[in-house]
């Protein structure tokens, strides 16, 4: 039995870079860029007026002249239209090219339009006003988005801007979902009182999809044979293998017995925690990494969150900072194991992030996975942990503040 912090750094040892492809960029949503995206040509390309007025030639104004004649109307997308005379103005809309032989852009506001002929009714008008400067964002050639981003919707936006079509991402690994054990029945079918139906590899599929990462699922019986079969036959196809049960000391779990037979490397069985303590991880000849974790909900769901997210982070060189809560209420957990306690969070008026216990019913309660928020990680070495005192936590959904 290993440690927490050890079973990490087994598992971090294993890292494995799976190379990049070339996508369509509206397909790359959710992905994560391995290379720099750089702008094409000057961001903004033109001085761009940023209001609705007219455009002039701010050495008229100074020069006391309040009334001018308006020589055209720009619209967005059109040819800029200079002006020839200091007299002049171009009346001008919201993102229209500013001419080159004007300044500052006055908004609608601040003038009075009369048969042609416009008057500026205020005297605070600055140079360069509401006139959003050629290169102000980026140069041609700068980099806009830094490789390792997640493709999100400012990301495919960015690049549709800089007419990037296709992007370099990083490649996912091959993974697949094993669920394991005559109890467990489809989804679509009416369980017997001693069945369930099988919900744990719908859970790790559903969490993988917000890495895009489309996994394969199987299900085994009990039954050692093909258990064995398809357990070789997937370790020649897939990068890395998801077990949710079978893994324990039960007459019927083969997979410890499985896994040696195959070759697969036991690197560590068993961590000093939970839930998720009979935790299995090893690794194939060819490199495909087994995390066989315990059959229970809550237990594959820590195990996936804890330790193979993280690896699959690392493995795409995503950098997370680690997040911290402060405990809500007085804790007692007597058990020599590390504990991760399913926390529902909220923050205070101070802008503090409060972490509020539910300590459930075992590893089998998942009901109480709807209406909490994250796992704190409360270290072994104490048993009594008090109201204020701040740990670690690892979050499932999407904390808003």
């Amino acid at each position: 039995m290993v440690k927490v912090s050890e079973a990490e750094n087994i598992i971090r040892s294993n890292l494995k870079d799976f190379g990049t492809e070339t996508i369509p960029f509206e397909s790359a949503l959710g992905r994560f860029l391995a290379e720099n995206i750089k702008a094409d040509r000057d961001l903004p390309p033109c001085n761009r007026s940023t209001m609705d007025g007219i455009s002039i030639s701010y050495p008229a104004f100074e020069k006391g002249i309040r009334s001018f004649l308006i020589k055209a109307t720009q619209a967005a997308g059109d040819k800029p239209v200079n002006i020839s005379a200091e007299n002049e103005c171009i009346e001008i809309m919201t993102g229209a090219s500013v001419p080159d032989s004007t300044d500052t852009v006055i908004r609608y506001e601040d003038l009075l339009i009369q048969e042609g002929m416009v008057t500026v009714k205020t005297e605070d008008i600055k140079q360069w006003q509401n006139i959003h400067l050629k290169e102000k964002d980026k140069k041609a050639g700068q980099v806009v988005i830094q490789a390792g981003a997640l493709v999100d919707a400012t990301v495919i936006s960015m690049a549709a801007s800089v007419g990037k079509t296709e992007l370099v991402v990083k490649k996912l690994p091959k993974v697949i979902i094993i669920s394991t054990g005559d109890e467990l029945v489809n989804v679509n079918e009416t369980p017997l009182p001693y069945q369930v139906r099988r919900s744990n590899n719908y859970l790790c599929k559903a969490i993988l999809q917000k890495y895009a990462l489309q996994t394969d699922m199987l299900h085994l019986p009990d039954d050692y044979e093909i258990t064995k079969t398809s357990v070789r036959d997937c370790l020649t196809k897939y990068d890395a293998i998801i077990l949710s049960g079978g893994i324990s000391m039960g007459k019927f779990d083969y997979l410890p017995r499985v896994l040696e037979e195959l070759t697969v490397q036991q690197l560590f069985y068993k961590v000093e925690q939970r839930p998720g303590k009979p935790f299995w991880f090893g690794k194939n000849t060819n490199g495909t990494l087994v995390f066989a974790f315990p059959g229970n909900p809550v237990s594959t769901f820590m195990c996936l969150n804890r330790y193979f997210l993280p690896w699959l982070d690392a493995c795409l060189d995503i950098t997370k900072h680690k997040l911290y809560a402060i405990l809500n209420k007085d804790i007692i957990f007597n058990p020599p194991l590390q504990y991760f306690l399913q926390v529902s969070l909220n923050m205070n008026e101070k802008g503090e992030l409060l972490a509020t216990p539910f300590e459930g019913n075992g590893s089998g309660d998942f009901a109480n996975l709807i209406d909490t928020d994250a796992f704190m990680e409360l270290p072994l070495e104490k048993s009594n942990f008090i109201k204020g005192e701040v740990y670690r936590i690892w979050p499932y959904k999407q904390i808003f503040v």
